[in-house]
């Protein structure tokens, strides 16, 4: 079990030290879950994150050791990790918020808002559910091996879940148990879940899908990209999705000079603060659409984003590769 990058001694100790060591706390004592909850939802989400990295650059040398390092990122993310192929690797890096992307940030409104933020997850889970579907449909009519993987995801995600509702309830009895499942394992993984979309409306808003360099925002604050493993540095992903994630600090700046200024915010909480708090009274801190929105398009774009790294063989094997929808 080697690792391809040092790095990634961080994203070990976040993984397997902090988030099992701190979850086995709150489970002995139950007392300190609520307490800890927000502990337990930061650590679910650095496992979504760890996961997309570890989807796009795998974590180990072997393939065996990335297989099982993917079902244990599913059991704190909360929700098994192959349909990243499916949704991200084939759809959301080819298409970029353009049409066909099944996340596209303005299937129900074209402007920046804060209800459209709050309910994008569950607008965009329901539209990625097909694309996952159909993944799985050409699995077992073409990999069988592949199917048999997914289906071993689908029932390590559940029978752990269960096992570690009947601990919680064998432990300490039927409401602190329940409570407890919740607190420590249930509302993070949601929380982690539905913030990792949240992230992606805000990255892509108001941006230009038909740009080389324009069709990301970008956060390059210390601190929001040391705790979510340099999530922030979006544009880059895009531009190098195969890059490892501990590469895109020195990759974004590269790029940072040839990307409109209005995609490239410093904090990710004074954003929020500016879109959300002041913008409705001050329209002048909300975002603007940068460039040709991705309903107008009209000729070719200057470069499809992300072009270049739309490589199935990110995932890992050459199966998914085999899977990718013709057209």
């Amino acid at each position: 079990m080697r690792l391809r990058h040092p790095a990634d001694w961080r994203t070990l100790l976040w993984a397997c030290v902090l988030a099992p060591g701190l979850a086995s706390l709150s489970y002995a004592r139950p007392a300190l879950a609520p307490w800890l909850c927000w502990a337990h939802a930061y650590l679910a989400l650095a496992c979504g994150v760890i996961a997309h990295n570890h989807n796009h650059s795998p974590t180990f040398t072997g393939k065996r050791a990335n297989e099982a390092f993917g079902n244990w990122l599913s059991l704190f993310y909360g929700y098994p990790t192959f349909a990243w192929i499916p949704t991200h690797n084939l759809n959301h890096h080819k298409y970029v918020n353009r049409p066909g992307d099944a996340t596209i940030t303005w299937r129900l409104t074209r402007r920046h808002t804060l209800p459209m933020a709050l309910v994008y997850f569950f607008v965009s889970a329901y539209w990625q559910s097909e694309p996952i579907r159909e993944f799985i449909r050409k699995a077992r009519e073409r990999q069988p091996s592949l199917y048999r993987r997914i289906l071993g995801e689908y029932a390590l995600w559940l029978g752990v879940d269960v096992a570690l509702l009947a601990l919680a309830i064998a432990l300490h009895g039927w409401a602190t148990g329940t409570v407890t499942f919740l607190l420590v394992t249930a509302i993070p993984s949601v929380f982690a879940l539905w913030t990792i979309m949240f992230f992606n409306y805000e990255q892509h808003v108001d941006a230009d899908p038909w740009s080389r360099y324009d069709h990301s925002r970008s956060w390059t604050g210390r601190l929001v990209n040391f705790l979510l493993f340099n999530n922030g540095l979006h544009a880059a992903h895009h531009e190098l999705a195969g890059a490892h994630w501990s590469t895109l600090p020195e990759l974004h700046a590269r790029l940072a000079p040839h990307i409109d200024p209005r995609l490239v915010e410093r904090g990710l909480t004074w954003y929020l603060v500016k879109q959300y708090v002041l913008a409705p009274f001050a329209p002048r801190f909300g975002t603007v659409q940068v460039g040709r929105p991705a309903w107008e398009a009209q000729g070719p774009a200057e470069r499809p984003a992300g072009t270049a790294s739309v490589d199935v063989a990110e995932a890992g094997t050459n199966a998914e590769r085999s899977l990718e929808p013709a057209g």
